[in-house]
């Protein structure tokens, strides 16, 4: 509820500092971004160097999602700076589902993996910019074995985490080492498999990552056009909020077209040196007309 209230304080905040009597869907896309990753940086803070890193580790994260069967739908990707230490991220709409499978934990595992995976696969280096992608795919690997019961080595226990005071272990040493073990055996398949899978998909992530450096900003009809359909159906309120949401954004920025428009020709006909004075001007006195333009 809180941060509802604070994306339309900030959307009405942006709508306000545009002139604009009514909030419009812009208006809350920016400000759910300033909400979700803070106040807006320069880019030009970054090398382009960090910059490509950036694009394409945020390209990696958007590719994995799109063709992972249980990953969230993505709503845009965006490599602009954010205050809270965001060099970009990769925006999702989120299923409404009280229940997750196993499969799709794993998804999202995989997803989460996705810009570390990016960057070894097209620099052959690594960065410190996946530090918190790997502290999620930590926890959701943890909770599937201590929590979800989700492994066979472990079982079909739940160990959930007492507290930050809890000196003493529910289970043993042994216990302890074989629940470490199969955290690892998980992210480690969970890797490869995402390796696997950009591998074969290095064209697309190379397509977005190249869009995002030339636009910063991508939504998901622009991904959609770069690597085609998402392989797996999608719901049709996803559908619905897409085409809404852009159908929206689009004829708002066709309307400040026609505005911006409309204030050149009412500038150009009160200028006395414009095309049109100058020929008025030719009439009465018989000079030569103006120069376009001047």
């Amino acid at each position: 509820g809180a941060d509802i209230a604070n994306i339309c304080n900030e959307a009405a905040i942006l709508a306000a500092r545009a002139g604009k009597d009514a909030i419009g869907m812009k208006e809350f896309e920016n400000a759910t971004d300033r909400v979700i990753g803070g106040l807006e940086k320069s880019n030009n803070l970054l090398s382009f160097e960090e910059r490509k890193t950036v694009a394409y580790h945020e390209a990696g994260h958007a590719i994995a999602g799109w063709f992972l069967e249980h990953a969230d739908p993505l709503l845009k990707v965006t490599i602009v700076p954010r205050g809270k230490g965001a060099l970009g991220f990769a925006q999702y709409l989120p299923k409404e589902v009280a229940l997750l499978k196993k499969e799709a934990i794993l998804d999202k595992m995989c997803m989460a993996l996705g810009g570390r995976v990016s960057e070894e696969i097209n620099f052959g280096c690594i960065t410190t910019g996946a530090a918190d992608d790997l502290d999620k795919v930590t926890q959701m690997a943890y909770s599937m074995v201590t929590i979800y019961g989700m492994n066979e080595a472990v079982g079909t226990l739940s160990f959930p985490p007492k507290g930050e005071m809890e000196f003493n272990k529910p289970y043993s040493d042994a216990t302890a080492q074989l629940i470490d073990d199969e955290v690892r055996k998980i992210v480690d398949s969970a890797y490869e498999r995402t390796k696997q899978l950009l591998t074969s998909k290095k064209e697309a992530v190379q397509a977005v990552a190249e869009l995002l450096l030339k636009k910063e900003t991508i939504n998901q009809a622009e991904v959609k056009a770069l690597v085609g359909e998402r392989p797996y159906e999608t719901s049709s309120s996803y559908k619905a909020f897409i085409d809404a949401a852009w159908e929206e954004i689009d004829d708002q920025a066709e309307n400040e077209g026609n505005d911006s428009e409309v204030v050149d020709k009412g500038d150009q006909q009160a200028e006395p040196g414009s095309e049109d004075g100058g020929e008025a001007e030719d009439t009465q006195s018989g000079g030569d007309s103006a120069p376009e333009g001047s």
